[in-house]
């Protein structure tokens, strides 16, 4: 990893590990813990240390005792990073275009765990609605229209242990805070393919959402259109969801 000024960690256990990745990464095969230290100019029981409690989080494999490659675990954020870069580049543009449609901001989110990450976003003044969850803002499953479409990919089970984890708090009157209620929601989901907000995270505001799916079916992202409660129009669906399917294809997907 080349270092640009000011870009050295400040907590030194940090920059020993990059130190060490980066070693790692710089060799096809597994490297022994002599020439790691001597790369690095760790001394060999740091550098051991280091390599173990990398080891434990599966950054870094010991293929056999004293050597040492990067873990799977790099492998798997790798791709989660890039899927959503791909998204993103995928999406802007029709986006940008269901926008001048609707002069109402269409979202872009992902989940990550019990909650959605707005990634991208595309609005104007026009709108007559205040944005307040910008890119990188987050909100729980079951209170907005992208959460219901990943609760709704998932199975009985994990939805019962979602509403266990979380216990189903609510923002707003409308939100829907009991199992049963949630359940019900998801079936309509599930029905028709695409999810709701009804002022369920903020009164005065409703949304629409319809999914993104990569090349192999995975749902991979949402797409939603957000207004102000009055003004949010059935009409708009149809759009939502074709921009959505151009998304995906452009993805890879085939559906």
């Amino acid at each position: 990893m080349k270092k640009t000024e000011g870009s050295t960690p400040t907590i030194q256990v940090l920059e020993r590990m990059f130190s060490l990745l980066d070693v790692l990464a710089a060799h096809q095969d597994p490297v022994s813990l002599k020439d790691i230290s001597e790369q690095t100019g760790l001394h060999p029981s740091t550098a051991h240390r280091i390599l173990n409690d990398l080891a434990v989080g599966r950054y870094v494999d010991r293929p056999e005792a004293g050597s040492y490659r990067l873990g799977m675990r790099l492998l798997e954020l790798g791709n989660l990073v890039k899927a959503r870069l791909d998204v993103r580049d995928a999406a802007l543009g029709p986006m940008r275009e269901l926008h001048k449609l609707t002069h109402q901001p269409v979202n872009l989110s992902v989940r990550q765990g019990d909650e959605i990450v707005y990634i991208e976003r595309t609005y104007s003044e026009r709108s007559g609605m205040q944005v307040v969850r910008a890119v990188g803002g987050r909100a729980p499953l079951h209170l907005t229209s992208v959460g219901k479409l990943f609760l709704a990919n998932d199975d009985p089970q994990r939805v019962r242990a979602y509403a266990t984890r979380t216990g189903l708090s609510g923002h707003t009157r409308n939100s829907i805070t009991e199992l049963s209620a949630l359940e019900r929601e998801l079936s309509r989901v599930k029905q028709y393919g695409t999810a709701r907000d009804n002022e369920e995270l903020e009164l005065g505001v409703r949304c629409m959402a319809a999914g993104i799916r990569d090349d192999q079916g995975k749902l991979v992202a949402g797409l939603s259109i957000s207004a102000p409660a009055d003004r949010l129009e059935e009409s708009w669906m149809e759009r939502l969801t074709a921009t959505a399917a151009q998304i995906s294809a452009a993805l890879g997907h085939r559906g």
